[in-house]
């Protein structure tokens, strides 16, 4: 067996855990459509999560929680939260207690260890010269706004990262038309439209913050190929992705998203990410999103009360007078 067979093998029994649960809560659910006859994937969607982006060292081997585990990690989570509430760690002027943060408090339905599920390991192949430009970055954010994030800059989250989970925000409207599929998206209020109508991409010249999308349906499954990216933006900007956060990409990056719904309260979400120039191999995450009729959105105004920008550049300037 090949290398590649055998990661697959193993992707597909690791799913093949995570499926049972909701095929039996819904085996007599019957897949609602639209009136010009597609799966409806339409509502408020959010997937607030503690599962890790990675997969920690601790679970190495492990694909699948049971509830017992789950269930002490949660309660782990939400004593830290409690013991830490009302204070703020040095420097740190910002979210002071749970009030101004939704990060979530419970694992994903799925139990799974990680959002990344393809490589088996968890763990996303990223390059060393990737990794260096991040660090990079990192260190130099104070010199340029051309080193901070994308997110902090307020221009775009990109795709997919303006859907992996977050420590606020975690909601997309879903709606639909015969010929487009639109996603509203909390963060940054980025509003995507998807023509589903088989033609071509832009033209190579032309590249995105949030790339070029075409979308098609296979059976019941909604599928998205994305490409024509901008290498300014990065794959995830948002602290929950951890060693990921500040990931850049290059023009050579394409996306292939795939939206399941599964249940009447349940789309299962995959996407899989193609760039040779950050990774030595493409890598899948797989989440579920779960219906939130009741979640409102409201407008997320993030250049009219952004500050991070000047205040960054600033602090570093007065450093840098004051000889630190």
């Amino acid at each position: 067996m090949t290398n590649r067979a055998f990661a697959m093998s193993a992707l597909i029994a690791g799913m093949a855990l995570l499926a049972p649960a909701v095929l039996a809560e819904d085996r007599d659910w019957t897949l609602p459509r639209t009136p010009w006859g597609h799966p409806d994937l339409q509502g408020m969607w959010t997937n607030e999560t503690i599962t890790p982006f990675e997969r920690p060292a601790n679970h190495a081997g492990k694909t699948v929680l049971s509830d017992e585990e789950a269930a002490s990690i949660e309660a782990g989570v939400a004593k830290r939260r409690a013991e830490s509430d009302g204070t703020s760690p040095p420097g740190n002027v910002g979210g002071y207690n749970q009030v101004w943060l939704d990060s979530g408090d419970k694992f994903l339905s799925s139990r799974q260890t990680s959002l990344v599920v393809d490589p088996p390991s968890g763990r996303v192949p990223t390059r060393p010269s990737a990794e260096a430009r991040r660090d990079y970055n990192r260190a130099h954010q104070g010199d340029s706004y051309v080193h901070m994030s994308v997110w902090d800059r307020c221009i775009s989250r990109g795709v997919p990262g303006s859907i992996f989970p977050a420590g606020y925000n975690n909601a997309y409207r879903i709606l639909q038309t015969p010929q487009y599929v639109a996603i509203l998206y909390e963060m940054i209020h980025d509003a995507r439209i998807i023509p589903l109508d088989a033609g071509p991409h832009v033209s190579d010249e032309i590249r995105l913050w949030m790339g070029d999308s075409r979308g098609r349906w296979e059976g019941d499954t909604l599928v998205v190929e994305v490409s024509n990216y901008t290498d300014k933006g990065w794959i995830a900007s948002n602290s929950a992705s951890r060693r990921i956060k500040g990931i850049p990409q290059s023009e050579k990056l394409k996306v292939v998203e795939r939206f399941t719904r599964v249940s009447g309260d349940t789309i299962e979400y995959e996407v899989t990410i193609e760039d040779p120039e950050i990774y030595t191999a493409p890598w899948r995450i797989a989440m579920p999103l779960t219906n939130d009729p009741e979640y409102v959105m409201y407008e997320y105004a993030c250049h009219e009360g952004n500050m991070a920008v000047e205040l960054v550049l600033g602090g570093a300037r007065a450093m840098e007078k004051a000889g630190n």
